[in-house]
């Protein structure tokens, strides 16, 4: 946590006084936004003094794509001349509940918040009662906050994607690649593709669509084609997919799983996993890295390639894609989320209403809800 303050010139004609800016980069080189995403300010533009005191709270630091958008919120915010502190949540509702209460005792007058807890709706109720006892807006982002909690503040709004979409975008890139592929793909020869899926959190409605979506319209597509639907690589597992237990998407998750599914499973006793479906792509490298120790996925000549998709488009995934050695990921636009919130922030600095200026984003009826749109990635050309 790093309190930020950039130099703002006060008092015109031949009095200046400058006040020292606590700044200092967080990583991560500038790249264009999208339009629809435009900050509040534009860069060149001369910043001026803010009596806004933002606090911003992450589920957390370790998340690769949490912190991708982190260094870009830090950018606008410092471009702004906004004070602003940002809280690792370190994945524990308790210790982001208590950094709350403490940034509004301290003075914070607008919470930014990703929220830890998503299975029910009740620690982001807690966050916006506060908020709304404070006087102060609360955006909350990329983690879905139910309607109810928003509806039941004014000042509150939401920032982040249609949690089905990437299902839905998953499930095409997977069966587009597989119609493309299908006798590549059927290691062993049985006109069925073998899959797995990785989970990254039970009750997290992201990880709930996608889980759920990439199967379902992938099959649908296969079908239609006139290939089967996929199958579970365990017929035991009446679930259908393989979860993090500590709820963090993780790489660490994902290569133990595959380790032990490698184990029993392979193209000698001819039962290969031929397919990987991942919620992100921490874990769709994860699955890689076990993948690559059992030879497979290292782009050598005569290694195979099982085909692996995640969500995120972070740059280790499009690395790795565009080497060849993952095959696919549905982008989240890092850049445009923190750009949309700096929108809002921007609103609140300049007095005006919280969803104010919002007319270039896609915004549910009836909420205060922007939804920053996916893209498919599956190598430089579409970037």
């Amino acid at each position: 946590m790093k309190l930020k303050k950039l130099s703002a010139l006060l008092l015109a004609g031949a009095m200046c006084l400058s006040i020292a800016a606590c700044s200092s980069s967080t990583g991560g080189g500038e790249s264009e936004a999208p339009e629809s995403a435009a900050p509040a300010t534009t860069e060149g533009t001369e910043t001026t003094a803010s009596d806004l005191n933002v606090g911003v709270f992450y589920y957390t630091y370790s998340d690769v794509y949490i912190t991708s958008v982190r260094t870009a919120l830090d950018a606008a915010l410092d471009g702004m001349g906004i004070t602003y502190q940002d809280y690792d949540g370190n994945n524990t509702q308790s210790n982001q509940l208590d950094q709350v209460n403490t940034a509004i005792s301290n003075g914070a007058n607008l919470l930014v918040v990703n929220i830890v807890e998503t299975s029910s709706p009740d620690a982001a109720q807690t966050v916006c009662d506060a908020a709304s006892t404070a006087g102060i807006p609360v955006i909350f982002f990329n983690r879905e906050v139910d309607d109810s909690v928003i509806n039941s503040y004014d000042n509150a709004a939401f920032v982040g994607t249609d949690a089905a979409e990437a299902g839905h975008m998953q499930g095409e890139m997977i069966a587009n690649y597989l119609i493309e592929n299908y006798d590549t793909v059927d290691l062993n020869g049985d006109g069925t593709i073998s899959y797995v899926m990785f989970k990254g959190q039970e009750g997290n409605a992201e990880a709930e669509y996608r889980t759920q979506y990439a199967v379902e319209d992938a099959d649908a597509l296969l079908e239609e084609a006139g290939h089967p639907a996929l199958s579970f690589y365990d017929p035991a597992n009446t679930s259908k997919y393989l979860v993090d237990q500590n709820g963090s998407w993780s790489a660490a998750a994902a290569t133990n799983y595959m380790d032990t599914i490698l184990s029993a499973h392979s193209e000698a006793n001819g039962n290969m996993v031929e397919l990987v479906i991942a919620n992100n792509d921490e874990m769709a490298k994860g699955a890689i890295s076990s993948l690559q120790a059992a030879g497979y996925n290292t782009g050598a000549e005569g290694s195979k390639t099982i085909p692996v998709f995640g969500v995120d488009a972070t740059e280790d995934a499009q690395a790795l894609i565009n080497q060849g050695l993952m095959t696919g990921s549905i982008k989240q636009d890092a850049e445009g989320m923190a750009n949309t919130i700096a929108t809002l922030v921007g609103n609140i600095n300049a007095g005006e209403e919280l969803m104010a200026n919002t007319d270039q984003f896609i915004v549910d009826e009836g909420v205060a809800k922007i939804r920053v749109p996916y893209a498919m990635y599956t190598g430089e050309e579409s970037a």
